[in-house]
C-alpha cells in the first residue's frame, strides 16, 4: 500500500477514499482509529488514504484532478512517497 493523500481529517480522507473508489479504485484509510483517543488536540498527519501500489499512478491523477492547485501552484499533499518518485505533491 502507498500513501496517495495525506488528509486534514477523517471526512477530508473519506471524501477522497470515496471518490477514488467510485473510478474503481482500491482505497484504505489509514489511521482512522487514531484520532478518537486525541480529545480536542489538533494532531496532524495521522489520516491517510493509501492505494495498492499499481493503482497508484492512476490514483493520484484522480486526487490532483479533485482540487485544482492552489495560488502557489501546489497540489494537495500526498505524502513521503512523492519525494523518492519524482512526483509533484
Amino acid at each position: 500500500m502507498r500513501t496517495v493523500y495525506e488528509a486534514a481529517n477523517l471526512i477530508d480522507a473519506h471524501l477522497v477514499r470515496q471518490a477514488l473508489e467510485a473510478e474503481g479504485i482500491p482505497a484504505y484509510v489509514r489511521g482512522e482509529a487514531l484520532t478518537g483517543g486525541l480529545g480536542e488536540l489538533g494532531v496532524f498527519g495521522l489520516v491517510a488514504v493509501m492505494v495498492p501500489e499499481s493503482a497508484w499512478p492512476r490514483a493520484r491523477e484522480r486526487v490532483l484532478a479533485l482540487w485544482p492547485a492552489n495560488a502557489d501552484g501546489e497540489a494537495p499533499e500526498a505524502g513521503e512517497d512523492d519525494a523518492e518518485q519524482g512526483c509533484p505533491a
